[in-house]
């Protein structure tokens, strides 16, 4: 399907690997997404997620006093930092109960209840089959489901079917979706867990392949029991401990190996961990090759789409290996990525991969590719002995279709990357702004810009009347007002301004079409208005004390001749 194409109608849209933050606020700041939630749904959940085994913050319970507002403002947030601690773990976030509680409107549906249709229709067409019993909530996804099998003229072998609807990145069309489902079980590699049937229709796909008692490579790592919910099994493992080295080389090699035939095949791949690592012996086996076709997210989407330069499927591959490198390392996964420093490892060549992979310098700059991986130390002297032949023929007219769907995978990546790298900006534009040392400095700055701006409209003033002044005194007689007396001489009204510095003055200039009222305090400006009242007709001066008081010597006469002046 072309990328402008209309997507099909049974496509979900909801990338459900998207991390949900929520904020308890008061119900008048609402917001455009808004729940509710008692305090009795909070504690529903946490007994719900007691499964996991971890000690969530929840605060307790209170029967008297509770309306208090200090204890409402105190209860409210010890539950913003039982939210926040979930929200943060990796694999709590992603499960269904989680979702249901921060965003029912699109988690409301019972998808076991529609996976049981969708296979129940199923073995209406394919009658040799059997279900033994629902393996409950061994996967992380919301949208996938697993049935126990059986074949009836076989039934001391199990098998497990996988049920699983569209996802968001789902940009094949109808037809060619069908037949490379169909075509899986022709997949042959001895990294590669065999796929015993596989069908689809235009909503979701179904594939059954052989239940293996030992389970995953993640089984191995936390000591779990394959059939046991995935909350139980990862969440606090008992023991943490990691692989030996020779495991870590061995399996690790292993991987690449069949993510290059992959890459190399033009076959999408991009859902990398390690449970979708099943242990055969000693040789890791490939899970889950559908779920590029379905167009599912991947389990680290939430970590890879921080950083812009991880924006190609083999980028995405890579990133998700140091993921398993390190959970095959140390036990555990990662507290946060990019990480700063790692802890002691049994080689310093396993350190180097993970540099490469996880570091700062690397989730910045870009992921080397796998043939560089494959070349690296730690993996380059590891000899596989293998006799089986990998085979999978694909189509060239299915290849095409590959591609195109892989340039859509990836400008969808892309695309959110940028917003996710807009709206981190603009969060800490906002946080900056709102800080209690930038708002000092904007008052500060504020100040500032208005006693400069008041200096210089003094100055523009003082610039106005001294080139008024200039103009006036080249003239040969000075403008008299023929309404007023004669004014006295120029050196009297020079006087005049020399005793009237340090002194408020109000100069009124009237015309025919304006008047402009200026109040000036600088004793420089006074001189010069001093000189244009003596000049210019039409200025009268205004002294609110008289001006008998500005020097007791001022000659009489001249006061009385300047009295309208």
């Amino acid at each position: 399907m072309a990328f402008m194409e209309k997507p099909p109608a049974g496509k979900v849209l909801l990338d459900d690997t998207v991390p949900l933050t929520a904020a308890i606020e008061a119900s008048q700041s609402l917001q455009s997404h808004t729940i509710v939630r008692r305090y009795s749904d909070f504690d529903l959940l946490n007994n719900s997620l007691q499964i996991a085994g971890l000690s969530l913050p929840l605060p307790p319970k209170k029967l008297i006093g509770n309306m208090d507002r200090e204890f409402i403002a105190e209860r409210q947030k010890g539950l913003q930092n039982y939210l926040n601690v979930i929200t943060t773990n990796h694999i709590l976030s992603n499960c269904e109960l989680v979702k249901k509680f921060l965003d029912p409107n699109n988690y409301s549906a019972n998808y076991t209840e529609i996976a049981l249709q969708q296979v129940s229709m199923f073995f209406r067409s394919e009658p040799k089959w059997e279900v033994v019993e629902p393996l409950k909530d061994i996967g992380w996804r919301i949208r996938k489901k697993y049935f126990l099998m059986k074949i009836k003229n076989q039934p001391k072998e199990r098998l497990v079917l996988s049920w699983a609807d569209l996802g968001p990145d789902k940009y094949l069309s109808d037809k060619d979706f069908q037949c490379l489902i169909k075509l899986l079980p022709s997949c042959l590699h001895p990294y590669i867990y065999r796929v015993t049937f596989a069908t689809a229709n235009e909503s979701s796909a179904l594939l059954i392949r052989m239940f293996n008692e030992k389970g995953t490579l993640k089984d191995l790592i936390y000591k779990a029991k394959p059939k046991d919910p995935f909350l139980k099994k990862y969440c606090n493992p008992k023991k943490i401990q990691g692989l030996e080295l020779q495991q870590i080389k061995t399996y690790g090699r292993q991987i690449l190996e069949v993510l290059k035939f992959l890459h190399d095949k033009g076959f999408p791949y991009g859902h990398l961990h390690a449970s979708n690592v099943m242990l055969d012996g000693d040789t890791c086996r490939l899970l889950d090759l559908e779920n590029s076709l379905l167009g599912l997210p991947s389990f680290y989407r939430s970590y890879f789409s921080q950083f812009r330069k991880i924006n190609t499927l083999e980028s995405v591959d890579v990133h998700c290996f140091g993921h398993l490198l390190y959970e095959m390392t140390y036990g555990r996964p990662p507290d946060s990525v990019p990480v700063d420093s790692f802890p002691p490892a049994p080689s310093m060549a396993v350190v180097a991969v993970l540099e490469s992979t996880l570091s700062c310098e690397a989730c910045k700059n870009g992921m080397p590719t796998i043939s560089r991986l494959l070349q690296m130390p730690l993996f380059s002297d590891v000899l596989l002995t293998t006799s089986e032949k990998p085979q999978f023929k694909i189509p060239t007219k299915l290849k095409e279709a590959l591609r195109i769907a892989k340039e859509c995978i990836e400008k969808r990546l892309i695309e959110e990357q940028k917003q996710i790298h807009q709206h981190r900006r603009l969060t800490r534009a906002q946080s900056h702004h709102g800080s209690e040392e930038e708002r000092k400095k904007r008052k500060i700055l504020a100040r500032k810009k208005s006693k400069r701006s008041a200096l210089e409209n003094s100055e523009e003033h003082s610039a106005k009347y001294s080139n008024s002044n200039n103009s006036g005194s080249g003239a040969s007689s000075p403008l008299t007002s023929p309404s007023s007396p004669t004014p006295p001489s120029t050196s009297a009204a020079l006087g005049l301004s020399k005793r009237c510095k340090e002194r408020d003055i109000c100069i009124t200039s009237t015309s025919s079409t304006s008047t402009t009222t200026t109040t000036s305090s600088s004793p420089a400006s006074c001189e010069h208005r001093g000189t244009c009242a003596a000049l210019v007709s039409g200025c009268e001066w205004h002294e609110p004390r008289g001006l008998a008081q500005l020097h007791p010597e001022f000659p009489k006469r001249n006061f009385e001749e300047s009295q309208n002046l």
